[in-house]
């Protein structure tokens, strides 16, 4: 990035991918909801399916079982973290740049995924990978942005920024 770019277009770059990530999201589980139908996998390669799966619990499943409840306790925390994160990414500076990339791709796959529970009641998974007989939950890609997010969460703090607060 060029020193005349400023603080606010970095920001409106950081936010920029939270929006890209929400939209690629919710075009692909829309793709995936039209083409696929629900748990009949298709074999990609010898370890990748597309496999339309709907979850009413959060990450593995956790709670999809809980009757319906569960839908709204998962919509909260998402949307509360959520707030946490646009008020954190607003604070960031140049000098915080992973931190801020890491929770834009963090912020898009959480509100990607709460989009899914309030309009549908689930979220829409349709990417499973496999190994023989060992098969990994289906994910999607909300759940992918997340994933990557926290994985440079912990790039950020174990390189030690000195700059941090």
């Amino acid at each position: 990035m060029s020193a005349a770019t400023t603080l606010e277009q970095l920001r409106t770059r950081w936010f920029g991918v939270a929006l890209i990530v929400i939209g690629l999201d919710q075009l692909s589980k829309n793709a995936a909801n039209k083409l696929l139908d629900l748990y009949q996998p298709v074999p990609v390669t010898s370890f990748f399916n597309w496999t339309l799966a709907y979850n009413e619990g959060a990450a593995f499943s956790f709670l999809s079982d809980a009757g319906g409840w569960q839908r709204w306790l998962f919509v909260g925390l998402a949307l509360s973290i959520s707030l946490f994160l646009v008020l954190r990414i607003r604070t960031l500076t140049r000098a915080h740049a992973l931190e801020a990339w890491a929770l834009s791709l963090i912020l898009g796959g959480a509100i990607g995924n709460v989009i899914d529970r309030l309009v549908f009641g689930h979220v829409i998974d349709f990417v499973q990978l496999h190994y023989q007989d060992w098969y990994w939950p289906a994910f999607n890609v909300a759940d992918s942005a997340i994933s990557v997010g926290v994985v440079l969460l912990i790039v950020d703090v174990m390189r030690g920024n000195p700059d941090s607060p």
